[in-house]
C-alpha cells in the first residue's frame, strides 16, 4: 500500500488514475463519506500491492533503491529497465512489497451499559486484526472483590475470530484511579488472595487467558509494594494456567517520584509476561495543543524500555484519537479539549474548508479553524503518516507488537496499514 497526500486541485478520480485503480477502491478503503470532497493535506491510503515512486530531480536508481532497502539491480529488474538507464523526472517506478514482520496486537475495549449494537459491530469488524482483546475494566475493590463491566457476548465474538481475551483489572474508584485503594490491596495479604481468587474464577468462567493490571497514579513510595504484589499475582495466575501483563506509564528514565514513580520498568520486565507502554497523552484534555503521541518522546520511552525490559515483552501503545482544543485554552481558564476520532477530524477540516498541515518533527497532522461563534480551534490527530511512523518504530526496535487505546474511534487507515506492514499472530 501507499500513502498519498492530497495536493490542491487534485481529485480522487485523478489520484486513482495515477495509481492504476478506481476511485471507488480508494474511497472504500479510506471510508470516505463523499468521494467528491477531499481536504488539501489529507493523507489517503492507496490500496495497492507494493507502492510507486515518482523520480525527483537529482535522484539515481541506486539512491532510490537504497531508500527502499533494495539493490539497484533488483529495482531495475522489477521495472524492466536497464541498471544503467537514465531516469527522467516524474518517471514512475514500482516498489514491490517487502517481507512482513509477525507481531501481536492488543486492543482495549470499554463497553458501556447497555452494550450497543454499534459497539458489537465494531468488535466484529476489528477482531480479525487482533491477538488480544482487552476488556476494560474489572475494578478491584478494597475488600478484594471485583466490580465487573457489562461485557455482553464480546468475549465470545473475539474467541470465535481467534483473538485471545484479556481481563483488565484497574484501581479505578469513583471514576478515577485511586492510589489509596491500591495501597490497601498492596498491604493486606488476605485482600490480595481474595482478589486473585476472584480474578482466576472470572477468567475461567468467561474465558480470559491473560490478567492485565492497569494500576495507575500510585503513591511513588508504593513502588516496592506494587512489585511484590505483582510477584504474588504471577505465582497465583501462572499456577492457574494464565498469563500476566501490565500497563506501564511512559517513562524515559527511572523516575521514582511523582505519579509515574511506582512503575518500575525493570521489575515489570522480570515479573510479567508482557507490558503495554502507554506512549500517548503528551497532548491531552487539559494541555496546550500538541500531538498526542509525538514520535521523538515516544522513541525516548521505547529506548529506555528496551534497556530495562526484553523487547519481546513490549507492546508500543498507540492512541486512536486526537483532540480539538478551543481558545482560550484550558491553561488560560478555557474549556477542556474534546477527544475526536481521526475520521471526525477529517470531517471538521472538510466542513471548515481548511487545509491539513503536517508537523514532521512530531510526525502528526494538525489544523486550525474558526467556528460559527468566532471561536478559534486547534486540532491534532492521527493519520496514515503518523501511524506508519509508529509501525516503523516497532520494526526498528523489534518489539512484540502494538497496543491500542481504544475500540470505537474510527480510524480505518490504521487497520489497512497494520495489515500491510505486519502479520498478526493468533494464539488460539
Amino acid at each position: 500500500m501507499q500513502i498519498h497526500v492530497v495536493q490542491r486541485g487534485q481529485s480522487l478520480y485523478g489520484i486513482a488514475r495515477s495509481y492504476g485503480i478506481t476511485y471507488q477502491e480508494i474511497a472504500t478503503a479510506n471510508e470516505l463519506p463523499d468521494p467528491s470532497q477531499l481536504v488539501v493535506g489529507q493523507a489517503l491510503v492507496i490500496p495497492i500491492i507494493g507502492s510507486y515512486h515518482w523520480v525527483q530531480q537529482g535522484e539515481s536508481l541506486y539512491a532510490i533503491a537504497n531508500s527502499y532497502g533494495m539493490t539497484y539491480e533488483e529495482l531495475a529488474r522489477v521495472n524492466n529497465i536497464s541498471p544503467n538507464a537514465i531516469l527522467h523526472i516524474g518517471q514512475r517506478l514500482y516498489i514491490p512489497a517487502r517481507p512482513k514482520k509477525t507481531i501481536q496486537s492488543l486492543l482495549y475495549v470499554e463497553p458501556r451499559t447497555p452494550v450497543t449494537e454499534t459497539m458489537i459491530d465494531v468488535v466484529k469488524n476489528r477482531v480479525d486484526a487482533l491477538t488480544y482483546l482487552a476488556m476494560f475494566s474489572y475494578k478491584a475493590q478494597r475488600d478484594g472483590s471485583l466490580k465487573a463491566p457489562t461485557i455482553d457476548d464480546i468475549p465470545e465474538i473475539a474467541k470465535s475470530a481467534g483473538a485471545t481475551n484479556a481481563l483488565v483489572v484497574s484501581n479505578l474508584e469513583n471514576y478515577a484511579f485511586s492510589a489509596d485503594l491500591a495501597h490497601e490491596i498492596f498491604t493486606n495479604e488476605a485482600v490480595q488472595n481474595r482478589l486473585f481468587d476472584n480474578l482466576i474464577q472470572v477468567a475461567k468462567e468467561v474465558g480470559y487467558k491473560d490478567i492485565h493490571f492497569d494500576f495507575e497514579l500510585l503513591h511513588p513510595e508504593d513502588r516496592d509494594l506494587y512489585n511484590n504484589f505483582l510477584r504474588n499475582a504471577r505465582d497465583r495466575i501462572h499456577s492457574a494456567g494464565l498469563t500476566l501483563s501490565t500497563a506501564l506509564v511512559p517513562k524515559a528514565s527511572d523516575i521514582k517520584t511523582g505519579i509515574y514513580g511506582a512503575h518500575d520498568y525493570k521489575a515489570h520486565g522480570e515479573i510479567v509476561d508482557f507490558v503495554s507502554l502507554m506512549t500517548y497523552e503528551w497532548g491531552y484534555t487539559y494541555s496546550d495543543p500538541q500531538a498526542v503521541s509525538p514520535i521523538n518522546p515516544v522513541r525516548e520511552v521505547v529506548e529506555y524500555a528496551v534497556s530495562q525490559i526484553p523487547k519481546n515483552k513490549i507492546f508500543l501503545g498507540q492512541n486512536l484519537y486526537g483532540y480539538d482544543w478551543s481558545f482560550p485554552l484550558p491553561s488560560e481558564g478555557g474549556s477542556a479539549a474534546k477527544a475526536i476520532s481521526p475520521q471526525q477530524a477529517l470531517m471538521i477540516a472538510l466542513q471548515e474548508n481548511v487545509a491539513i498541515q503536517y508537523d514532521y518533527e512530531a510526525q502528526a497532522p494538525h489544523f486550525r479553524y474558526t467556528d460559527d461563534a468566532g471561536v478559534v480551534h486547534e486540532v491534532w490527530f492521527e493519520d496514515a503518516r503518523s501511524i506508519q511512523a509508529k509501525f516503523d518504530l516497532i520494526k526498528q526496535f523489534d518489539l512484540r507488537g502494538i497496543m491500542y487505546w481504544k475500540l470505537g474511534l474510527s480510524f480505518p487507515q490504521n487497520w489497512l496499514l497494520l495489515k500491510d506492514n505486519f502479520i498478526i499472530e493468533k494464539l488460539s
